[in-house]
């Protein structure tokens, strides 16, 4: 269902506008509305409820050590028929299936990381203030906070999927865009403290163990950041990230090396050809260049493959019968091979010093994954040398 439009000043005051995209979601919105007459019931309730949680969670915890839960490969998981199976063996026949799992709950420790963050940063200037957290909230980070006005609240209403009158929700909505206000004004503020505290997340996505032997490599394979991408020439969010990943190598220089993987994904008829014709250019010391001419072109028909290297003055004899003859097909098949071993579903998806992440990245997280490596190596390097002293 498309969306439909409505000012978002009933909400910030700007003159910026909001997508209600789904009616669904406004009947749910206002049956919370109804429900939060009864807050503070639910507030106990909730307060008790945690305490059950985390018991639970403690048991879990619990019964997962004695079950030997770990990553060490010689832990034995099972025992069938007096043969031990170690967690190598299942890494290595069903680590596939396992890293999209381990991912997602990375995303959610992840997630849950930022905000344990956020509070922390709070309680920090809190502190420092020598004041409270709520008094924090209520003189700082809320005093620029103000109600909408009557004429807000009536434009928020007829937004609204509901057969009740104006005056008995009225109430409802007023304590709902408040709370938008105040979480937009707290966002704001911690944004800010962020820039200015010193944060060095330890917490790591999932890793596995790549065959980088035979790939194409920018940079040195030794370097302190190797970044590895399975990528699609056709698939549009690769060719998206393509100038963050070349910028990203601007910046970091010989601490970072680029190498790239082909995953080319059935529902994009041109793109195996595409890696077949790079891996072509390849043979003639060409790799990256045609690489990137992929990329920003998006031009990759068989025809258009072979003017690209044309341009790049490339031997188009020589170009044309490694296409033609699929000299390179067995080798896009390995890549390709080698990412469905690894479980991976889509494009594009990429590996920092093995660790995994995927979808649709912007330059700040490739910044931050290439940092923790950097930041871990570091560490690494002078733990070491206070060692040896």
């Amino acid at each position: 269902m498309p969306c439909r439009l409505l000012r978002q000043d009933m909400v910030d005051g700007s003159d910026l506008c909001a997508g209600i995209c789904k009616v669904q979601a406004w009947r749910t919105l206002y049956q919370k509305f109804v429900l939060s007459k009864r807050k503070e019931i639910m507030n106990w309730t909730t307060r008790c409820a945690g305490l059950l949680v985390a018991g639970m969670c403690l048991g879990t915890v619990v019964a997962s050590s004695h079950g030997q839960s770990s990553n060490d490969p010689a832990v034995v998981v099972a025992n069938v028929g007096g043969k031990n199976l170690t967690m190598a063996d299942l890494q290595q026949k069903e680590g596939g299936k396992l890293l999209q799992a381990e991912y997602q709950y990375y995303l959610n420790e992840r997630k849950a990381l930022e905000e344990l963050i956020d509070d922390q940063l709070l309680a920090n200037e809190a502190h420092q203030r020598n004041v409270s957290l709520d008094e924090l909230l209520n003189t700082e980070v809320y005093k620029g906070v103000k109600d909408p006005t009557e004429d807000q609240l009536q434009v928020y209403y007829e937004g609204l999927d509901t057969q009740e009158p104006y005056e008995a929700v009225r109430a409802d909505v007023l304590q709902h865009i408040r709370e938008l206000r105040r979480a937009k004004a707290r966002t704001a503020f911690i944004e800010n403290l962020r820039k200015q505290a010193s944060i060095n997340v330890l917490l790591m996505p999932p890793s596995v163990d790549l065959n980088l032997a035979k790939a194409y490599t920018k940079g040195s394979q030794d370097a302190p950041v190797v970044f590895v991408e399975f990528a699609d020439y056709e698939c549009p969010y690769c060719q998206k990230v393509n100038p963050q990943i070349q910028q990203l190598k601007k910046e970091y220089g010989d601490k970072v090396a680029l190498v790239f993987k082909d995953f080319p994904l059935p529902m994009h008829h041109t793109a195996e050809k595409a890696a077949e014709a790079s891996r072509c250019a390849g043979e003639q010391g060409k790799f990256w260049e045609y690489h990137d001419v992929l990329f920003y072109s998006r031009q990759l028909d068989v025809d258009a493959l072979k003017e690209h290297a044309r341009v790049l003055k490339l031997d188009g004899d020589k170009f044309d019968a490694c296409l033609d003859n699929g000299t390179q097909a067995a080798a896009v098949k390995q890549d390709l091979e080698e990412g469905k071993s690894l479980g991976l579903t889509g494009t594009p998806s990429f590996f920092v010093n093995g660790h995994f992440f995927s979808g649709v990245i912007d330059y700040g997280t490739l910044k931050d994954m290439v940092n923790q490596q950097l930041n871990l190596a570091a560490s690494t390097h002078a733990k070491e040398q206070i060692s040896r002293k």
